[in-house]
């Protein structure tokens, strides 16, 4: 499933950009001029998106060469040379754009995930991303929270049963809406975990009482609420904090002892990194 969604996305990116051709560049580079063209880093931050970056040259040109100076993950600084692309200049320009815009937002990912991660990275604590991502580039960007030391909650709906503050309410509450889940994929034969968001501690108990479930969220608990908790569910099921957690609170939020820290701002709420290909 991973690469024909690549294969998929990248083919459409190609045909976003290039249509019925590359018009400038077949106006004057010569059909066959050969050149090479480096990755120049101008921003610190962590580096994703080599093996996209790989993929898209295939698709537009087979002959087209790379030589990889640094890999996915690496901590990168301004002066950095990422890689070196060398054959036909024209495919090199067509290819230009779509690496950078692959390059330049997964990067963006991966440097705010290691912010959040080496706030926590002493702690058992994990940093996870959630489904605030851009529609159709979901999974490269949860590709880009990997890179950056971060953890993928899940896909999407179809491999994670999450039930919130919605499904609890249309089911008729927290109780119906569990025996609903654990019946619905018995009959359709599914070993789905089952988290369940809840907003008090009323709640809560209702959740510890039913049972059948795998994870808790606590959703926008204070911090003093969620030591008390984590320390209510004395580890009879994972934990999770999320709702409106920053670089600030991160930290305390991990020391009371969750398993978990969903971010959406992981994703969502980025800046991509400052890279350029120049010519040599």
């Amino acid at each position: 499933m991973t690469n024909e969604y690549i294969d998929r996305l990248i083919n459409l990116a190609i045909a976003e950009d290039i249509g019925d051709g590359d018009h400038s560049s077949l106006a004057c580079i010569p059909e066959n001029e050969q050149g090479k063209v480096h990755l120049l880093v101008k921003e610190e931050g962590v580096l994703s998106g080599i093996e996209i970056t790989k993929e898209i040259l295939k698709k537009i040109d087979s002959n087209l060469k790379i030589e990889i100076l640094l890999n996915d993950g690496t901590k990168i600084k301004p002066g950095d040379i990422a890689f070196i692309i060398s054959g036909r200049v024209i495919s090199i320009l067509q290819a230009e754009r779509l690496i950078l815009n692959f390059l330049q937002r997964m990067s963006g990912i991966a440097t705010q995930t290691a912010v959040y991660a080496d706030l926590i990275k002493d702690l058992p604590t994990k940093v996870l991303d959630t489904r605030k991502t851009t529609p159709g580039l979901r999974f490269i960007e949860k590709l880009a929270v990997l890179t950056g030391g971060g953890e993928n909650h899940r896909l999407g709906l179809f491999d994670m049963i999450m039930l919130k503050d919605n499904h609890i309410d249309f089911a008729g509450g927290i109780e119906p809406a569990i025996n609903k889940v654990t019946d619905y994929l018995k009959k359709q034969g599914k070993n789905l975990k089952i988290e369940v968001e809840v907003r008090d501690f009323k709640e809560l108990n209702e959740v510890l009482k039913v049972g059948k479930i795998h994870r808790i969220m606590l959703d926008n608990f204070s911090v003093e609420d969620t030591k008390k908790a984590v320390k209510i569910i004395n580890g009879r099921f994972e934990t999770e904090s999320s709702g409106g957690i920053n670089l600030e609170t991160i930290r305390k939020y991990a020391e009371c002892g969750v398993d978990f820290i969903s971010i959406g701002a992981l994703t969502h709420q980025i800046k991509s990194l400052d890279l350029s290909l120049k010519a040599i």
